[in-house]
């Protein structure tokens, strides 16, 4: 027979730890049941959660949670110790969006001899955190938003390093903090670190924002002006790119829409709106041009890019 879950103690991260749900009267035979069901999920050794409704653990968000309860299970073990979260996990505390995360591990950084090693879905990183850059969120240890910037930058494609960079930049994190971080760093990820800082921007609002700036600076296309304001017939626009004001473009995600709904408001309304501003800038004398996540994904938003800043006369040759 099923328990009902809401018995089930959660402490104040919402995870049920197991000696708490056994000191409540229940059973490992019940916990394993559960599990075996899909209604709780096992996060690591003694600590599961309410499982997700379906369609939020299909979504990034809710992908977003689970890996930011995991990672907090596995901070908040016995056997744990002080060692501050970092890389992916920390970025997941901070709530920092980035692109292509690996949610299959735990990443803490361990001072002490012997160098990085994974053990039990745990990466330990060899080295040192100052202690300006050991910050507390909701009581656990995590590496300060720039060195968790730093750590990430140094660790991934150019694309990720820049979503990453302009994330902290929008959080109010300086260039300069980020370059400090970076002085003393080994080699490995210098120059893809220090080439995402140079190009970062805090006006970038979005991954898919991000990733397509990325796409452009690869493929040595004219940079843009990033939310350039227009006062149109009464309204103010803030196109996501701008070239020479004859040319806008707009990164078209899921999110972006939700995000422009008023409350109670059906999404088509949004979409309304968007194409009314989008009539607002053509009759200013703008072209709009549009791309999606999977036109990034496939790699063809340059071509259509290039062909639109070639029409405008912004690319020459």
């Amino acid at each position: 027979m099923s328990i009902c879950l809401a018995d089930l103690p959660l402490d104040r991260h919402g995870l049920i730890r197991r000696t708490k749900a056994l000191r409540a009267g229940f059973s490992d035979d019940q916990l394993a049941a559960e599990v075996k069901t899909g209604r709780l999920v096992r996060l690591g050794r003694g600590v599961l959660m309410p499982a997700q409704a379906p369609e939020v653990a299909r979504s990034e968000a809710g992908k977003d949670a689970r890996y930011r309860l995991a990672c907090i299970a596995a901070a908040t073990t016995e056997r744990a110790g002080d060692a501050p979260l970092s890389h992916e996990s920390a970025a997941a505390l901070h709530r920092i969006p980035l692109l292509g995360p690996d949610r299959t591990l735990v990443h803490v950084i361990r001072g002490g001899r012997g160098g990085s090693s994974l053990r039990g879905g745990r990466y330990r990183h060899a080295g040192t955190v100052p202690a300006e850059d050991i910050v507390e969120i909701d009581g656990i240890r995590v590496t300060s938003l720039r060195r968790t910037a730093i750590d990430v930058a140094l660790t991934g494609s150019f694309a990720q390093a820049l979503t990453v960079v302009d994330a902290v930049l929008r959080r109010g994190v300086s260039r300069e903090d980020l370059v400090a971080v970076l002085e003393g760093r080994r080699p490995e990820g210098i120059r893809t670190a220090r080439r995402a800082i140079a190009h970062g921007s805090g006006l970038a609002e979005s991954v898919g924002e991000s990733w397509s700036r990325a796409q452009m600076i690869d493929a040595d296309l004219p940079l843009p002006a990033l939310q350039r304001a227009y006062v149109l017939e009464g309204h103010e626009y803030r196109p996501d790119f701008d070239w020479d004001g004859v040319l806008v473009g707009e990164f078209d995600g899921l999110v972006k829409y939700q995000g422009l709904l008023r409350p109670g408001e059906p999404p088509h309304e949004a979409v309304i709106r968007e194409k009314e501003r989008e009539d607002r800038l053509r009759r200013a004398g703008l072209e709009v041009v549009r791309w999606t996540w999977r036109m990034l994904v496939a790699g063809t938003m340059i071509p259509l890019l290039r062909a639109w800043l070639r029409n405008v006369g912004v690319l020459v040759g």
